[in-house]
């Protein structure tokens, strides 16, 4: 195992400081079980195509974890009813299972994931040895992984391949003097949850796997494209979902003015004050890379088939719960089981049913107010540059929009927002429906302008919201969300923007809700 350890030494080096021991105690509680790990996992990667998939990916996964859910320790007090004298004697052994719980925390993916096979086709039997074993005995210098097609997380296998990283022995040392420790950690191995008490073990070791995943996402959109940003979120999502069902008494189903609704034709939450519950639960557990978007927090859940679609066209469902003045949109789980499962029975439904075609009387009014009168100021001329060498004047048709006038945007208030596709990168969706969402307001403090043929989107503005332009622009030009003049130049464009020549994107208006679509010189052709 020091070939494969050896590219992970300064990794190494960090975690025996974090430890605080020294090298023999270091080697007996720790090195031991990196190397067991190490053997199990050998080079495999974490996933096909996103977070950790270079050979050997698994591996630096599970040693990132464990340091940091084992740096996380120094500012958690576990069994904080005992005494003084029994958490001083507990506290090491805490200390101990949370890096086991962060070394140990994705290998069920070795289980689920995938399938290693050598050059004959003999398939690596993962719950019976290791893979270094394995290979060490068949004298395979060279092996293959093969992806399961659609396979479902199924984080309970993780712990038919723990025997072979942590030895009963250390299990035993582990549970002297308390019976919470074990448990705790099998949990948080197993994706299990612990009724009894909060499992501390576990929330550290899930904010550092959010934290270490988010870090190379980010990494990774520099190297080779467009990571799968928030794919890692749907186990959080669904966590914070059962969380706020068992202890808010807003989510108590049926009730005047609760969040959830549950009847013969399905479990419905409102939204997006759902989404807005979930993500204040998240921010406070300070796990990074929370959607802002209720709309990509949506499509998480709809990817993860947590959620269903109302049709091909909607998201969400209109519903009429007992009470209410009128219908209101909510998202439907596709069980209920997704947030009452356990020792929790389901909650008794409703007769009748609660979805609704009626649309909400807030649309049906803005759908009959008269259109706005166009803004005196929508006759300007347009410079467009299509490269930072190249520049053209072209004239705007007559009845083209500039910023919003203040006239529109006090009738529009609200109204206009990104329309984006599903698969768009959830980080520049975030970014983008942010900047939109400024044109409801002064147009001389908006972060965008319409322009002739589209929105006007400046670079600056996406770099303010942590946003890469490349990153971006690629997102972007993939689902031709973008206006440009020449398809083999870069798509960007300088005009003047609040008395200054910007470089920047001009986004396609059939991508953004609330915009005439009549008053824009945009192609024939749709872009998506």
């Amino acid at each position: 195992m020091s070939d494969i350890l050896a590219d992970h030494d300064n990794l190494l080096a960090r975690i025996r400081l974090c430890f605080g021991v020294d090298q023999e105690m270091f080697a007996r509680d720790a090195l031991a079980l990196i190397e067991a790990y190490a053997g199990y996992v050998h080079l495999l990667p974490a996933t096909p195509d996103n977070y950790f998939r270079q050979p050997g990916g698994l591996l630096q996964l599970g040693l990132e974890v464990a340091f940091y859910a084992l740096q996380g320790t120094d500012a958690h007090i576990f069994s904080g009813q005992s005494t003084i004298s029994t958490r001083r004697q507990l506290e090491p052994r805490w200390r101990h299972a949370t890096f086991i719980g962060g070394l140990c925390c994705e290998l069920h993916r070795a289980l689920a994931s995938l399938i290693v096979v050598d050059a004959d086709g003999n398939e690596w039997p993962a719950y019976l040895t290791p893979l270094a074993t394995w290979l060490a005995e068949r004298r395979v210098e060279r092996y293959f992984v093969r992806w399961r097609a659609q396979a479902p997380e199924a984080r309970s296998l993780g712990l038919f391949a723990l025997p072979h990283v942590v030895q009963s022995a250390v299990l035993q040392n582990l549970s002297a003097g308390n019976t919470v420790i074990v448990p705790h950690l099998l949990a948080s191995v197993g994706g299990l949850p612990v009724y009894r008490e909060p499992n501390v073990l576990d929330s550290l070791v899930r904010r550092s796997l959010a934290l270490v995943i988010d870090r190379n996402l980010k990494a990774s959109a520099d190297r080779y494209g467009s990571p799968q940003f928030g794919s890692h979120l749907e186990r959080y999502l669904v966590d914070a979902l059962r969380r706020l069902a068992s202890a808010e008494s807003a989510w108590v189903p049926n009730r005047e003015k609760s969040r959830v609704w549950y009847s013969s034709d399905g479990l419905f939450l409102l939204w997006p004050q759902c989404a807005a519950d979930a993500q204040a639960l998240l921010e406070a557990d300070q796990l990074p890379g929370i959607p802002k978007s209720a709309d990509t927090v949506l499509d998480l859940l709809l990817a993860a088939g947590v959620a269903e679609p109302r049709d091909s066209s909607h998201n969400t469902w209109l519903i009429q719960p007992p009470g209410a003045k009128g219908p209101l949109d909510a998202i439907k789980l596709t069980s209920a089981a997704i947030l009452w499962s356990g020792p929790e029975a389901s909650p008794h439904a409703l007769d009748g049913t609660l979805v609704t075609s009626l649309e909400p009387a807030r649309a049906m009014a803005a759908a009959a107010a008269p259109a706005p009168p166009p803004s005196p100021r929508g006759q300007l001329s347009l410079l467009e540059a299509v490269a930072p060498d190249t520049a053209a004047v072209v004239s705007p048709p007559p009845n083209a929009p500039a910023r919003v006038s203040p006239a529109t945007e006090e009738a529009a208030a609200a109204s206009i927002a990104l329309k984006a596709p599903m698969r768009l990168n959830p980080a520049v969706r975030d970014a983008l429906g942010s900047i939109v969402t400024t044109l409801n307001g002064d147009a001389r403090s908006a972060a965008a302008c319409t322009v002739a043929n589209g929105i006007f989107v400046p670079l600056a503005e996406l770099e303010r919201r942590g946003l890469q332009p490349a990153l971006a622009m690629r997102a972007l030009g993939d689902l031709r969300m973008l206006v440009q003049a020449d398809a083999n130049r870069p798509p960007t464009t300088s005009r003047d923007f609040g008395g200054v020549t910007t470089v920047g994107l001009i986004l396609d208006p059939r991508f953004v809700a609330g915009l005439d679509l009549a008053t824009f010189a945009i192609p024939e052709s749709p872009q998506a």
